[in-house]
């Protein structure tokens, strides 16, 4: 299908972020992250490798990986038998450039120990610099790259990245290397469980886009997702980050036309995928630990609401499995 999307060349998701970006580093005491400099200038916020890291920082850093193009908030329920206390909800009126232009962690980013000079080092960036390097397809089909000389990248990632990948990163995005910042957050710290579940906009923009869905159909997205408490171990860490997007992930997209809200609302929950039903860490685990065996179906919210401007209907699909997220998380 050819999209009718038309990014505006004049918005640029990193002069968009450059004041969050600003504020995540003057306020690097409040948000417990440590703030380092390379011998370049780059600078390096760790927020959960060594550093404590904060809720705030999540919040923040989520922010910035949406290119400033969205809000980003969490909220305490207690009341009327709530799904989970904590919950964090997005909203963007730009989603396909806030969640695919700039959150999408769809950079690869490898190096070896060679290279490293010691272990071998990979993870994906995610954030608006991805907009400068445009080293996806994806941003050839957007019709869409940031020219401004300034960027912040995202990692989610166990240890702070060797100066060979920080190089390559300033290369591809042609910048001064003062003029890069790059956050850090590990799935098992609490700014990075943060981080990850406010993707869960994201996630059904690129379960649009896998789809075959015209993205210029997209309007509006809001969702929320609960947040669960970090676990200790990585691959449990992002068994709950992915439990709670695909078993607890609740969106509203709003689209142009009345049969792309049908076929959103009707395709995109994840209770459509092969591998729905188990805990994401258990999926993971049974495939050997390789992403590419689990149905890509999978990777979506559980239930979604889309409105269409064509008639004004909204239809809704998928459901919340509130069994299986008390039966990870809640103590027994």
């Amino acid at each position: 299908m050819t999209s009718t999307f038309q990014a505006d060349a004049a918005m640029s998701v990193n002069a968009s972020s450059e004041r969050l970006v600003a504020r995540l580093i003057d306020d690097a005491a409040r948000l417990h992250v440590d703030i380092t400099r390379t011998d370049g200038g780059t600078v390096i916020v760790d927020a959960g490798v060594n550093a404590k890291g904060s809720a705030d920082a999540g919040v923040l850093i989520a922010r910035i990986c949406m290119g400033g193009l969205g809000r980003v908030a969490r909220r305490i329920a207690f009341d009327d038998a709530p799904l989970w206390p904590g919950f964090i909800e997005v909203h963007t009126s730009n989603p396909v450039l806030a969640c695919l232009a700039s959150q999408y962690a769809g950079w690869s980013l490898a190096a070896t120990k060679e290279q490293t000079g010691g272990k071998k080092f990979f993870s994906l960036g995610s954030g608006p610099a991805r907009a400068l390097a445009c080293k996806e397809p994806l941003f050839d089909e957007l019709g869409y790259r940031d020219r401004h000389d300034r960027g912040a990248l995202v990692m989610e990632v166990d240890r702070l990245p060797p100066k060979v990948v920080i190089d390559k990163v300033l290369k591809d995005c042609g910048l001064a290397p003062e003029r890069l910042v790059i956050a850090v957050t590990p799935t098992q710290s609490v700014a990075g469980t943060v981080q990850v579940v406010a993707r869960v906009v994201e996630v059904a923009l690129h379960k649009t886009h896998v789809l075959g869905v015209d993205l210029g159909e997209i309007v509006e997205g809001s969702g929320s997702a609960p947040l669960p408490p970090p676990a200790p171990d990585g691959i449990q860490a992002m068994g709950r980050t992915n439990d709670a997007i695909l078993y607890g992930g609740r969106v509203h997209l709003t689209v142009k036309s009345d049969a792309v809200a049908k076929l959103l609302a009707a395709e995109l929950p994840s209770s459509n995928a092969r591998d729905y039903g188990r805990p994401f860490a258990d999926i993971f685990t049974s495939f050997n630990y390789d992403f590419y065996q689990i149905d890509p179906a999978l990777f979506a919210p559980a239930e979604a609401w889309v409105s269409s401007l064509e008639s004004g209907a909204t239809y809704h699909g998928g459901k919340v499995d509130r069994a299986l997220l008390e039966a990870q998380w809640s103590a027994s």
